[in-house]
């Protein structure tokens, strides 16, 4: 009994057909290049104003964000001046420090507002952030 060997391959067949995985490659770069422009960052899009002389907070601090808009954020959810000042009575307790992230175009009225109000509570700490 004699068995038929890969006739096909030894005589007929020299090379392998790449062209299917070149479609399946660029078929995968096309997805991933679609898929890659729309992923968003979360968070809230401040510009810092720039400052030439700065130093780098390293204490665990109470992020403040006031954007263009003066809409005021902490954590990332809209807070009111009534919510601020409840935060900065438990900060002032636990004397933690207060770091405002203002955008260039906002009110400086709402980030002297929100720095009057921490000192008036106590809190001695207050940072304002900025780019170098």
């Amino acid at each position: 009994m004699r068995f038929k060997r890969h006739v096909e391959l030894e005589h007929g067949l020299r090379q392998i057909d790449i062209a299917p995985l070149i479609d399946m490659v660029f078929q995968l770069l096309i997805f991933f290049m679609l898929t890659s422009s729309f992923v968003m960052q979360p968070g809230i899009k401040v510009n810092l104003p720039k400052a030439v002389t700065s130093d780098v907070v390293k204490q665990e601090t109470i992020e403040i964000i006031v954007s263009s808009e003066n809409v005021t954020y902490l954590n990332g959810k809209v807070v009111t001046l009534k919510e601020i000042k409840a935060i900065f009575k438990l900060a002032a307790k636990r004397q933690q420090s207060i770091l405002i992230k203002a955008d260039r175009r906002a009110s400086l009225g709402r980030v002297v507002e929100i720095w009057d109000m921490a000192r008036d509570l106590g809190i001695s700490q207050i940072s304002i952030a900025t780019d170098q």
